[in-house]
Formats: structure tokens, sequence, C-alpha cells
């Protein structure tokens, strides 16, 4: 058996083979993109890649206009919509465990600013 053949074989091989699973992946991520771009409707609660939340409020081909607040709507490229909101942000609610503990320590951390502390 001839190693240093298969070794040169081997050294030309895994490269294309390299290549040709980069053109898979990014054949089926375009795939996808696509498909979520499509399922979007209007009134669909989303986020954009740049981190804005917001209602859509119009769809064309290659626009979306988001509502980020009342009476605000902004315009972006269909692109930029990353995902659909699953949840609503959840609102933390201090119980008296923990009102206890962050009242024992000065300037806690993930304490909200302006919540009084020590007992002030």
């Amino acid at each position: 058996m001839n190693t240093n053949g298969t070794f040169s074989l081997l050294i030309f091989a895994l490269p294309l083979l390299l290549l040709g699973w980069l053109f898979f992946t990014q054949n089926k991520r375009m795939r996808q993109m696509r498909e979520f771009s499509s399922s979007l409707n209007v009134d669909d609660l989303v986020v954009t890649s740049s981190g804005i939340y917001g209602t859509i409020k119009h769809l064309d081909d290659s626009s979306a206009w988001l509502e980020v607040a009342e009476g605000t709507t902004i315009r972006f490229d269909r692109r930029a919509v990353a995902m659909k909101q699953t949840d609503t942000p959840a609102t933390s609610t201090t119980t008296s465990t923990d009102a206890s503990t962050d009242a024992s320590t000065d300037d806690a951390p993930g304490t909200t600013p302006g919540t009084p502390q020590n007992g002030q």
C-alpha cells in the first residue's frame, strides 16, 4: 500500500469536502431565512437584528414598517427582522426574601436604580 499517495489524496480531498459542506450549510441557512421572511404577517411581534422590538404594521416585498412605540413607526429592510417574539418581556416582582437580601448589601448588583436600599 502506498501511504504517500493516500496521504496526498487526503490532502486534496479534505479541502474539497470542507468547501462542499460550507456551500451546503450556507444554502440551508439562506432557505431558512427566506421561509422566515415569507412567514411574517402584519401585527406580529418581532425583534430586529439590531435588537429593536416592535410590531409589524405594514409589509411589502422589501420593507417592513415596525411600530416601536405608540405612534412611532420605523421602516426596516425586511431582511433586518431577525426573529418573532415568543414571549412578552417578564416584569420582575420582588418577594420579601429578595427585599431582605437586597437591603443588606450596599449597591447590590442587579438592583434597580432609585430603589431604596439599607432601609432608606
